[in-house]
């Protein structure tokens, strides 16, 4: 299973986005429509299916508890990690602690990141995307040993 693309969408007045139809069935058969929502570093929200999510959360509750990057990343993704279900308009409600971490307002985007979504206010988004460029754009020498084989 495999999210990729952009789509813009609308919260509605209660906090709910509809999640496009293009990934529902998808998100039916895999998950049960159950997902789990938290919070990102870059002040966006992940969406997992249930699935996926128990599989990161696995691996973040083995990290070393007296590592501090480990344990800020526990209490960021793990503290914030909800359960959302697709309803039968398949809509999920994200959580007024999660929308206001990631300052959403009415127009958000919803982004396919392979097996997780990402989930940004429009505004910051689009804010955003220049910067992204010329960050990809910059000195190859600044490249990842992991990325050096990556041919697009």
């Amino acid at each position: 299973m495999s999210f990729r693309g952009i789509n813009n969408l609308a919260l509605d007045a209660k906090g709910r986005m509809a999640m496009p139809s293009r990934y529902r069935d998808r998100l039916l058969e895999a998950c049960g429509g159950r997902l789990v929502v938290t919070v990102d570093p870059d002040h966006c929200l992940l969406v997992y299916p249930l699935p996926e999510w128990e599989i990161i959360e696995a691996k973040l509750v083995e990290l070393p508890a007296l590592n501090k990057q480990a344990r800020l990343l526990q209490r960021l993704l793990i503290g914030h990690a909800t359960e959302c279900e697709m309803d039968g308009q398949g809509r999920i409600l994200l959580p007024t602690t999660l929308r206001d971490f990631a300052n959403l307002a009415k127009k958000i985007v919803l982004i396919g990141q392979g097996k997780k979504f990402e989930i940004w206010d429009e505004t910051t988004w689009n804010d955003n995307q220049e910067t992204w460029i010329e960050s990809v754009q910059g000195d190859e020498s600044e490249l990842h040993s992991s990325l050096e084989d990556l041919s697009l």
